[in-house]
């Protein structure tokens, strides 16, 4: 269903079947050292067309509904997504709730969706990509990418998760919104 590749801090020869975005938004620089970031990219075939898909990921009644993890958004939001905007939504991490703040910076309507996203001490930014298919049975289909980059190390209480903690953490993060995406959207066409 999904499709990875990981790169941590530098290029691995692995294939991307999403589009790259241009440049990556976390700083490269922290306090004058350079700082490594580990990107995580994958994608999946979705049975449904563009438009539903980003009305899947746009819509904050649908959200709630499609991620088993988003609980609850904390304040309306009109018109979401818009540049600069920001907003808040209960999320559970494991066990435990937290808030979720999400700020769109890039809004590229049924192409991209581009976020800096602050969940608990992750931080990191989100590249949804949505790409029309058409499949051998002439069925339409969206390539949703979704792609995070995030500093390769989360500073915490008593120490620190290291880059493998992060790597992991991303890939479950993702591989676990783009499985619920398809299947919400391939069951609610």
């Amino acid at each position: 269903m999904t499709q990875c590749a990981l790169r941590t801090g530098g290029p691995c020869g692995a294939a991307h079947l999403a589009p790259r975005p241009q440049a990556v938004h976390l700083p490269e620089m922290v306090r004058g050292v350079p700082h490594a970031v580990i990107t995580t990219a994958m994608s999946a075939a979705i049975g449904a067309n563009r438009a539903r898909v980003w009305r899947a990921i746009t819509d904050p009644a649908e959200m709630i509904r499609w991620d088993e993890q988003r609980l609850a958004l904390l304040e309306p939001v009109e018109n979401y997504p818009q540049v600069g905007q920001h907003v808040s939504w209960r999320y559970r991490l494991g066990t435990v709730s937290i808030v979720l703040h999400d700020r769109p910076t890039e809004v590229v309507p049924q192409e991209r969706l581009r976020s800096r996203v602050d969940l608990g001490l992750f931080r990191f930014d989100q590249t949804w990509s949505l790409v029309s298919e058409i499949s051998k049975g002439e069925i339409e289909r969206t390539r949703l990418g979704l792609h995070l980059s995030a500093h390769n190390s989360i500073d915490v209480v008593g120490g620190t998760v290291d880059r493998f903690g992060v790597r992991q953490i991303a890939v479950e993060y993702v591989d676990g919104r783009l499985r619920s995406l398809q299947k919400w959207c391939e069951s609610h066409s």
